[in-house]
């Protein structure tokens, strides 16, 4: 496993659980807004990662401490012994939480049915019409996130949708063609774009959040299709 860094405890990353935060190197999309550069682009990639064996020196004393391990990224799928990374996580005792794209619904639906992801947050990056440039890819994997979506919407594991939203970004329609496409999802969150200076674009400060009352409006747009729709980090 390719790690860059560690969070040792967190209480908002996991649901309901006091968790640690393991962060993996590498993405297939580049986001124009992403504040994690550093975990994307290789050339902005740290050179001291945290060694895998470390980690699980770590998590050993965590033990009846912390309820469970957060993987994020980048995109965690993308690592080729991810399967067994996740087997020693469980082997300890602690739940897991998986923080993916949706880009690789296969590995995503073998994790799920051998029982070792105990929730999911799928990232809905904007409507289909607006993905590629939200992704900066120029043809996006849309039948494989459709297919991910379409997984977790099944009820096969625990999961929510979130979407970053950025004001150059995003619109009310967009907001309406999102809610269609994950209608009747258990949990999906708007959360607010926050620049931290160092953008996969490296053109902080010409991206910008969303004000409280468009937001606002976001939500109750989403919520005609989604109702337990909510604002995080707003």
């Amino acid at each position: 496993m390719k790690i860059q860094g560690v969070q040792r405890v967190s209480l908002l990353d996991f649901p309901e659980k006091i968790a640690c935060t393991v962060f993996t190197c590498g993405c297939n999309f580049r986001c124009p807004f992403c504040h994690n550069a550093s975990l994307v682009v290789p050339e902005k990639m740290s050179a001291e990662t945290t060694d895998e064996e470390e980690f699980f020196a770590f998590l050993s004393t965590r033990i009846n401490k912390l309820d469970g391990v957060c993987i994020t990224g980048g995109e965690p799928l993308l690592q080729p012994d991810i399967e067994n990374f996740i087997r020693r996580i469980r082997a300890l005792g602690f739940s897991v939480k998986l923080d993916t794209n949706g880009s690789r619904p296969q590995i995503l639906k073998d994790l799920v049915r051998a029982g070792l992801i105990d929730y999911v947050a799928m990232d809905i990056k904007n409507s289909p019409e607006r993905y590629a440039m939200t992704v900066g890819l120029a043809n996006p994997p849309m039948d494989k996130i459709r297919e991910s979506i379409a997984f977790l919407l099944s009820g096969a594991v625990p999961y929510e949708f979130r979407t970053t939203v950025v004001e150059e970004f995003h619109t009310g329609e967009d907001m309406g063609s999102i809610g269609r496409r994950i209608k009747g999802a258990s949990r999906y969150f708007l959360q607010g774009f926050i620049d931290s200076g160092s953008l996969i674009s490296g053109i902080s400060g010409n991206l910008h959040a969303c004000s409280s009352d468009q937001m606002q409006s976001f939500r109750r747009i989403a919520a005609e299709y989604i109702p337990s729709t909510e604002l995080r980090g707003v």
